[in-house]
């Protein structure tokens, strides 16, 4: 199995600073890049921008009562803590792993993704 290496990248130094929508969903850029952040009782949560079934913008989408993500286009819904998608059909989708520190926000990524 290879180890990931990530590069923390600051999003915000505290969440009030995000720009969530009624549906506690924002999306944001990092080097021309998109990435979805979902605010849930455990804290934030991130993962891609785009559903992998057919590419809706999960930012537009909203959490069920479970706290899964539910895509708007076609009502799949993915595990925010995982990134399966919960009718067990195989559709994928990224998470990213996020921290709070003292200086702010960070969302890790894969550092094998921001050079391609």
């Amino acid at each position: 199995m290879i180890e990931r290496k990530y590069r923390w990248v600051r999003i915000a130094q505290q969440v009030d600073e995000l720009n969530l929508n009624e549906n506690q969903l924002t999306e944001i850029d990092i080097e021309g890049r998109k990435f979805c952040v979902a605010k849930t009782r455990v804290g934030l949560q991130a993962c891609a921008a785009k559903c992998p079934h057919a590419g809706g913008e999960m930012a537009l989408g909203k959490l069920d009562s479970k706290e899964n993500i539910v895509c708007p286009v076609h009502g799949y819904i993915f595990n925010l803590r995982n990134g399966r998608d919960t009718a067990g059909e195989g559709y994928f989708l990224k998470i990213y792993p996020v921290k709070q520190a003292e200086n702010g926000l960070f969302i890790g990524i894969d550092e094998r993704i921001l050079q391609e």
